[in-house]
């Protein structure tokens, strides 16, 4: 797996539909969309899940081949989710070798609980690859406004958010500019078992905490040069707006989270 893998946290430059959309509207539609993947309790219900997905990556533009790369990253989880998921699962058993055995419920939960995780990191990645930062921090802050009133500090959360989001792929460029230079002195991260393999990541974060360190530094102080006194009194060039657009949006993730809560409770697949 390359570091170049991980798209979580990207933004993949377009026009289309789903680009122009209200960052409130993709916001609300990404929380519907992982609440519907938690409501389904079949494998019907994660394929609509799935064909709304496909029709919102059609429309982004995102290549699905873009897409799918994310998974890289994220494959030895999802591995452990499905194996834990398989052999821990009673039921009635269908193969055994010592101590462990495997039954059909447990076939059957890791392949569901593998699917939900596939779905739950694409359909969050599409949040990112499609909303700049900036405009995501609006939508962000636009969200929260209202628990202002209890004391919340929307503007300053929104950026926090925003700015851990922004930053994971400065960190992940830092981090493989960091293991090409220590492998030009000759460093091996990939030979040995995994013991190996993780002490020799050792000598990796030292220089990668204190870049993150200096990144975080260089961002307090071009703030402060740029006179950032937060939220507060704070305008806007481009204020975020609702249109049509959204509004169909919103009127099809309502159909889809009422489509999964239906299909569970009347047992549909």
């Amino acid at each position: 797996m390359a570091i170049k893998d991980i798209t979580l946290g990207q933004y993949f430059p377009g026009e289309s539909a789903v680009h122009s959309l209200d960052p409130r509207t993709k916001l609300i539609g990404t929380v519907i969309f992982i609440a519907s993947l938690f409501v389904v309790d079949s494998f019907g219900g994660f394929a609509v899940c799935a064909l709304c997905l496909l029709a919102v990556v059609k429309l982004s533009g995102v290549p699905l081949r873009f897409l799918m790369r994310g998974l890289r990253a994220v494959l030895i989880l999802i591995i452990f989710t499905a194996a834990i998921n398989l052999f821990m699962t009673p039921g009635v058993e269908v193969w055994r070798l010592g101590f462990i055995k495997v039954t059909e419920e447990g076939i059957y939960r890791s392949a569901f609980m593998a699917i939900r995780l596939v779905l739950l990191i694409l359909g969050s990645s599409m949040l990112t690859l499609t909303t700049k930062p900036v405009t995501l921090t609006d939508g962000l802050e636009r969200l929260f406004r209202p628990f202002g009133k209890l004391g919340l500090p929307a503007h300053e959360l929104a950026m926090m958010m925003t700015i851990a989001l922004r930053f994971i792929p400065t960190l992940l460029d830092e981090t493989d500019r960091i293991m090409k230079a220590q492998m030009a002195r000759g460093a091996d991260f990939e030979s040995g078992n995994l013991r190996e393999r993780a002490r020799g990541l050792i000598p990796l974060l030292v220089p990668l905490f204190v870049s993150a360190f200096r990144i975080a530094a260089d961002l307090a102080m071009a703030m402060e040069a740029r006179c950032y006194r937060g939220g507060e009194g704070r305008t806007r060039m481009n204020a975020v707006e609702f249109g049509k657009g959204d509004y169909a949006a919103f009127a099809l993730c309502a159909m889809m989270l009422a489509f999964a809560i239906l299909s569970r409770k009347l047992n549909w697949f």
